[in-house]
């Protein structure tokens, strides 16, 4: 088994309109009843060129979009990767660097997800998608849309 990189990419998938998709992790039910809400997420994987090419490859598996406008929020983030996924990385591995990037959609659309990865998907208002997801860098990330776009945090 080859280990995870510990750099990641997030993904926000929203529109214009500050509409925001999140995907439900098939391994949600370790998560309790609230289930295990996100943004699309993934590790850079040896053959990715640049961040931007980790982004557009876990936009594309886990949703199968491509037609946007992919942005790199030049947002870093460091976190200590939670006791039940250390054994996807090397022994010695606690921390992840996890990379932001936005991407714009004209309007809501239907990803097509796999199952093995996420089990439903939903759009929702930018403040109800920050408060669904579990993950805090998620949260503070959906949280800079209001701003990007020059309108108030309401």
């Amino acid at each position: 088994m080859a280990f995870k990189i510990p750099e990641s990419v997030l993904v926000v998938v929203h529109t214009a309109a500050l509409d925001v998709l999140l995907l439900q992790r098939a391994d949600g039910g370790s998560w309790g009843s609230w289930g295990a809400w996100q943004s699309v997420t993934g590790s850079r994987e040896p053959g990715d060129p640049d961040l931007a090419a980790t982004a557009r490859r876990e936009l594309l598996e886990e949703t199968g979009l491509s037609a946007g406008t992919l942005c790199d929020w030049q947002i870093v983030n460091r976190y200590e990767i939670w006791p039940q996924w250390r054994p996807r990385y090397a022994p010695g591995v606690t921390h992840n660097i996890e990379h932001v990037f936005g991407f714009e959609l004209d309007a809501p659309v239907a990803a097509t997800l796999d199952p093995a990865e996420h089990v439903a998907q939903l759009w929702l208002p930018w403040q109800e998608a920050m408060a669904k997801v579990f993950s805090p860098t998620n949260r503070a990330a959906i949280g800079q849309l209001p701003t990007r776009y020059g309108r108030p945090a309401v």
